[in-house]
């Protein structure tokens, strides 16, 4: 099953492929396989904009007629976390969020944990401050993940 761009904006940026690399590769180290229910769930992940919950994840693709149980996506977001590609976010401690962190360089998060928003915060004097930390260190740094939690006072 080849994975094609959902959108015009995913083909400008390349994005499809080389995830379907990246979790093939990590798949590979670990001795596993890159199945179609893996590529189906990969392909899913990417149409998302956003967060999203596994079982938001499990309705969709059945919406979509795939025929994949709860425990293979479960097993599959694992997965797909090890090798980077999403991140979990938590800011309910009733259901994990997740959303696609690969490629992102600078990935910081405010999570009002009152209201259950989430917001992307572009932060570039914190990719500065991450780059000289890195620098003093004689490091160079690769990205960043930060979720700030906040309520509203």
């Amino acid at each position: 099953m080849g994975l094609q761009p959902t959108n015009q904006s995913d083909a400008d940026h390349g994005i499809i492929e080389p995830l379907c690399a990246v979790f093939r590769r990590s798949l590979k180290d670990e001795g596993l396989k890159y199945t179609p229910e893996r590529a189906q769930i990969l392909d899913t992940i990417i149409a998302f904009d956003g967060l999203f919950e596994a079982d938001q994840l499990l309705e969709e693709l059945k919406g979509k007629g795939f025929r994949v149980s709860k425990a293979t996506v479960y097993r599959t977001l694992k997965l797909l976390e090890d090798a980077g590609i999403i991140q979990r976010v938590l800011f309910d401690r009733e259901q994990s969020h997740y959303q696609l962190a690969y490629g992102r360089t600078g990935n910081t998060l405010l999570i009002r944990v009152d209201t259950g928003e989430v917001e992307t915060l572009e932060l570039p004097e914190l990719v500065v401050l991450r780059d000289k930390i890195c620098k003093m260190r004689g490091l160079k740094a690769e990205g960043h993940r930060l979720q700030i939690f906040a309520t509203k006072v």
